[in-house]
């Protein structure tokens, strides 16, 4: 599971970066078509960490109770 973890955490920097990126690009690049995009690129760049976020915090509450972080609440 923690490999797993791992994995996506990764995807998610590289994704995060490119999102990055593509705002910096957008906004530097002056063509008729580029103000959407760097509207879109601006709302993905706000949107998907706070779902990411939204789904982490929901995924701790509805998974509280399976057992799984036996080892983390022996650490408190």
């Amino acid at each position: 599971m923690k490999k797993t973890k791992r994995i996506l955490a990764w995807i998610g920097i590289i994704l995060l970066i490119a999102m990055y990126g593509s705002t910096l690009l957008f906004a530097l690049i002056d063509h008729s078509k580029t103000q959407g995009f760097l509207k879109a690129s601006i709302a993905c760049t706000i949107f998907v960490p706070l779902l990411l976020y939204a789904y982490t915090m929901f995924y701790r509450f509805s998974h509280h109770d399976s057992g799984e972080d036996e080892d983390d609440e022996n650490k408190f």
